[in-house]
C-alpha cells in the first residue's frame, strides 16, 4: 500500500486541501484523538513523575544518605560526598541520550519510554536495598554510585522521549498546554517524595531513620515503575512517527537509521539553542528544588522541617500556575514567556536570596515563592519548545543528546557547584549570581530562537 493510501486509511490522518499549490492542492493534516493525547500525556508526565520523586527524596534526604554511606567524614564533607554521588549519575545521562534517542528514532517512541521506566524503577528500588556503610564499608557508596548510574543512563531517554511524544500528540495550537502536564508531573513526584521524606524525618527516631526508614522511599519505586510501564504499554505510537514508518515502507526501505553526526552538522544551531535553553532550565530548576533545602540547613542553620514545608508549599503554588502558563505560550509564544522568565532571574534572583537570608518564616516564603512562580516561566515553556527545534527524523535522539549533555554539564551539578563555592568563598550570595548568569545565557537563545508556538513541528504536517 502506498503511504497516500496508508495514511488515508488511518483514524488520525486525512487529507486537507492547501491554498496556492494548484494540483498539489492536498496537503497531510494530522487530526489528534482526544482521548489517545489524554493517554499519551498521562503516560508521559507519571514517568516524569518517578523520576522527580527520586530526586525530592534525594534532595530532602541528603544529610540522612551522608550519614547513612560517609559516617566518617565531617557534616560538610558528608553533604558534599552525597550530592557528589547525585552529580555522578549526570555523567552517565549524555551516555543514555545518545544511546536511547537514536533508538527512539530508530524504533518507536513508545518502546523506549518504556525501556526507560524500567530501568528507572530498578535503580531506585536497588538504592533502597543497598547496606549501610557500617555493613559492608566502602562497598556501600560504591553499590550506590553504580545505581545512581543506572538511574541516569536511563533517564537520559527519558526527558528527551516525553517531551517528543507529548509534542508529535498534541495539537500545534495546544501544545503549550499539553506539554506543560509533563512539568505538573516533575512537580507532583517532588512533592509526593519530599512530603514523604518529611514524615520519615519528622516521625522516626535518628537511629529507626539510619537504619531501615531512609529505605522507604526508595523501595516505593518499585510499584509505581510496574504501574506506569502498564501505563506506556498501552500506548500507541505518535502519528508523525507513524508517518516516518509509512513512508520508508512505501518506498521499500528499511527504517533509516539516524546517525550522531547529523544531530549536530545538519542541526547545529538547533543543537547549540536547546543546551542553551536547557542550561537555564535546569541551574535555576536544580538550584530551587534540589540545593535549596540544604542551603536552608546547612548555610544558614534554619530548621529543615521547617524550611522543607516551605519549599513543599512553593512546589504546590507552582503547580496551580503551570497550566495557565502552558495556555499563555499558546497564546503569546515561548519566546515572550521564556525571555520575561530570563529577564525575572536577571532582576530578582539577588533580591530573593536577601529576602531568604532574613531568616523569618515569611521572607523565605516570600523569596523562594518568587524564585518558583519565575521558574514557571520554563518549566511550562520547555517541554513544548525543545521538541519543536528538530525535524521528526531526529527529533528524540536530537532532543535527548542536547538535553542531557547540558543538564549533564551545568543542571545535575548546580548544587554541588554551588555548595563548593560557598563552601571556598563563604559568600552567601553564590546562588543568586548563578542563576543570573544562566538567565543572561537562555535570555540570548529565547530572543536568537524561532517562535513554534502554534506552529507545525519540523518535518510534520499541521496538527489540528
Amino acid at each position: 500500500m502506498s503511504s497516500a493510501a496508508s495514511i488515508a486509511h488511518s483514524p488520525s490522518r486525512l487529507h486537507a486541501p492547501a491554498r496556492g499549490r494548484g494540483k498539489k492542492a492536498e496537503q497531510d493534516v494530522t487530526v489528534t484523538d482526544p482521548t489517545l493525547v489524554k493517554r499519551a500525556v498521562k503516560a508521559a508526565a507519571l514517568g516524569n513523575a518517578m523520576e522527580w520523586f527520586d530526586f525530592g527524596v534525594y534532595g530532602y534526604l541528603t544529610a540522612t544518605l551522608g550519614h547513612v554511606f560517609f559516617p566518617t567524614a565531617s557534616s560538610t564533607a558528608q553533604v558534599l560526598s552525597t550530592l557528589g554521588t547525585f552529580a555522578a549519575a549526570f555523567l552517565v545521562r549524555p551516555i543514555g541520550g545518545a544511546f536511547f534517542g537514536p533508538l527512539g528514532d530508530r524504533i518507536g517512541r513508545q518502546k523506549v519510554l518504556a525501556i526507560t521506566m524500567i530501568m528507572m524503577a530498578a535503580g531506585t528500588f536497588a538504592i533502597g536495598l543497598i547496606p549501610s556503610y557500617a555493613a559492608i564499608g566502602v562497598w556501600a557508596p560504591v553499590l550506590l554510585i553504580v545505581a545512581r548510574m543506572v538511574q541516569g543512563f536511563s533517564t537520559g531517554g527519558e526527558y528527551g522521549g516525553a517531551c517528543t511524544f507529548i509534542a508529535e500528540y498534541a495539537p500545534d495550537k495546544r501544545r503549550g498546554f499539553f506539554g506543560s502536564f509533563l512539568e505538573l508531573g516533575t512537580n507532583a513526584g517532588y512533592v509526593a517524595g519530599a512530603t514523604l521524606a518529611t514524615v520519615l524525618i519528622t516521625t522516626l527516631p535518628d537511629d529507626s531513620l539510619y537504619s531501615w526508614g531512609w529505605r522507604i522511599p526508595f523501595l516505593v519505586a518499585g510499584p509505581i515503575g510496574l504501574v506506569g510501564l502498564y501505563v506506556r504499554m498501552k500506548l500507541e505510537e505518535t502519528p508523525a512517527f507513524q508517518k516516518l514508518a509509512q513512508e520508508a515502507e512505501a518506498k521499500e526501505k528499511s527504517f533509516p537509521k539516524p546517525k550522531i553526526k547529523e544531530m549536530f552538522v545538519g542541526n547545529a544551531g538547533a543543537m547549540a539553542t536547546c543546551i542553551a535553553l536547557v542550561l537555564v532550565f535546569n541551574v535555576t530548576d536544580y538550584m530551587l528544588l534540589s540545593y535549596m533545602p540544604t542551603f536552608l540547613s546547612e548555610e544558614l542553620n534554619y530548621d529543615a522541617t521547617h524550611g522543607t514545608i516551605i519549599l513543599i508549599g512553593v512546589m504546590l503554588l507552582m503547580m496551580l500556575v503551570q497550566l495557565p502558563m502552558g495556555m499563555a505560550n499558546d497564546r503569546f509564544g515561548h519566546r515572550k514567556v521564556i525571555g520575561g522568565a530570563c529577564l525575572g532571574f536577571v532582576l530578582l534572583s539577588v533580591p530573593a536570596l536577601l529576602l531568604i537570608q532574613a531568616g523569618s518564616t515569611w521572607a523565605i516564603a516570600l523569596g523562594l515563592a518568587g524564585l518558583g512562580l519565575l521558574l514557571v516561566g520554563f518549566t511550562s515553556s520547555m517541554p513544548s519548545t525543545l521538541p519543536a527545534l528538530f525535524p521528526t527524523k531526529v527529533r528524540y535522539g536530537s532532543l535527548s543528546v542536547g538535553f542531557n549533555l547540558s543538564v549533564s554539564l551545568f543542571g545535575g551539578t548546580t548544587p554541588l557547584v554551588a555548595a563548593a563555592l560557598i563552601a571556598g568563598t563563604g559568600n552567601l550570595m553564590i546562588p543568586a549570581y548563578y542563576m543570573m548568569g544562566a538567565a543572561v545565557v537562555g535570555g540570548v537563545a529565547a530572543w536568537r530562537m524561532r517562535e513554534s508556538a502554534g506552529r507545525p513541528l519540523p518535518g510534520s504536517p499541521p496538527a489540528v
